[in-house]
């Protein structure tokens, strides 16, 4: 292999030597969010969600826990039901 091309491939995997590049260009999303949010910038955002919100979450989450149980408790019974049936 010549020296040129192992130059060449050191440079494209050496982070370090990327680092010092002198122009750093913008990722495609933050130029895409910097070009939406100069003719409309975003409201503010709370760091923590409104309580209400939090609850009606947990309220939820039991609703699909007792859900998920209740379908797998089906199958249970189901299956039995169909292997009491079934002649040997």
């Amino acid at each position: 292999m010549p020296e040129h091309e192992q130059d060449d491939q050191e440079h494209e995997f050496d982070l370090r030597w990327a680092d010092r590049a002198k122009h750093k260009e913008p990722s495609a999303r933050a130029r895409m969010l910097a070009a939406r949010w100069k003719d409309n910038p975003p409201g503010p955002v709370p760091f923590r969600a409104d309580p209400e919100y939090v609850s009606s979450r947990r309220r939820s989450s039991w609703i699909s826990t007792a859900v998920v149980l209740g379908c797998v408790a089906a199958v249970i019974v189901l299956l039995g039901y169909i292997n009491f049936r079934a002649p040997y």
